[in-house]
């Protein structure tokens, strides 16, 4: 793969939200920030474009570990939650509906990121069926190949399963007429698409392989790109143990899950086109905002949300650098 050239990531502000891990951040129409933290709190952001006057509200407690969010044409907000599952939430009142918990009888755990079509089909992921969220990065290193994507059709009550076998399934964005999704597998660094309409429905193939990065949450945007985090970036050794048996991976996994984990000072953002084209690769590796796990724009600005840090990360667009 061939990326553009890359203007770097330049910080604008930062904004302490009173919570950690703002793991996704998603804009509304008014340019707001909406994202959960690991107390349970959605919160919502407003005047970004002024971060030092930023008010930030709490608009629900999902009484668990929010994680994806995505907002519907009524104002609602789905939430993918790492211990309830896909959840429904009123943002006038912060009433939390439990939309699915499990699948086939077996509980959904580790739910990561969702979208919604317009005929108000729902898809989601889940990253691990063998880790939860607080080993995360046991599946990265175990690479279990257990994360899934899985369909709520309107009026359905259970979900079906899509796809099986992604490596760490995470970040989704559909395409601008809705005819594919394009999936994240963090453990491979590359975007999947999944088919959804035509003789090839249900469908998967490679979108966007061999990523600079590891791949997280997945934002498209108004300017018709796919705005995809780099969680981390490239790691020569994780790549050989992925290579070893079954046994050493777990051995390995045992061993990450155990010992102190601190993120590398480095953000990564990539934007993608329906093509698969990537049009934009940012990359910082002395970035103090670590471990950016999503990005979207609002404000004419690009903002970082980040499973480790204590707030948001507030960005020039490319173009604007300098």
């Amino acid at each position: 793969m061939t990326y553009a050239q890359g203007t770097g990531l330049a910080s604008h502000a930062f904004i302490g939200i009173g919570g950690r891990g703002p793991e996704d951040v998603i804009a509304d129409d008014r340019g707001r920030i909406l994202t959960g933290v690991e107390d349970g709190r959605v919160l919502r952001l407003d005047g970004i474009a002024d971060p030092g006057r930023a008010g930030v509200e709490t608009i629900a407690d999902t009484g668990g570990r929010p994680l994806g969010l995505q907002l519907l044409p009524d104002g609602d907000l789905l939430v993918c939650d790492a211990r309830r599952g896909l959840l429904r939430v009123t943002t006038g009142d912060g009433t939390v509906r439990v939309l699915a918990d499990a699948v086939a009888g077996e509980p959904l755990r580790f739910c990561s990121n969702v979208v919604a079509l317009s005929d108000g089909t729902v898809y989601f992921t889940v990253s691990s069926r063998r880790h939860p969220l607080e080993h995360w990065l046991g599946d990265l290193v175990e690479h279990t190949g257990t994360g899934r994507l899985l369909r709520l059709a309107p009026g359905d009550r259970e979900p079906e399963v899509v796809l099986e076998g992604l490596q760490f399934a995470n970040g989704l964005a559909p395409s601008a007429d809705e005819s594919f999704l394009v999936v994240a597998e963090t453990a491979d660094r590359r975007l999947t698409r999944v088919r959804l309409s035509g003789t090839r429905a249900g469908e998967r193939e490679p979108f966007v392989a061999d990523l600079p990065g590891m791949p997280d949450n997945m934002w498209r945007g108004t300017d018709g790109l796919m705005w995809v985090a780099l969680a981390g970036p490239r790691i020569g050794a994780l790549e050989l143990v992925h290579r070893a048996g079954p046994s050493i991976r777990r051995a390995a996994s045992r061993v990450a899950v155990r010992a102190p984990y601190r993120p590398q000072r480095y953000a990564g953002v990539v934007a993608v086109d329906d093509e698969g084209e990537v049009v934009h690769d940012l990359a910082n590796r002395r970035f103090p905002f670590r471990m950016v796990t999503s990005a979207c724009v609002a404000e004419g600005r690009l903002v970082l949300g980040s499973l480790w840090e204590r707030g948001v990360a507030v960005c020039e667009l490319p173009g604007k650098v300098g």
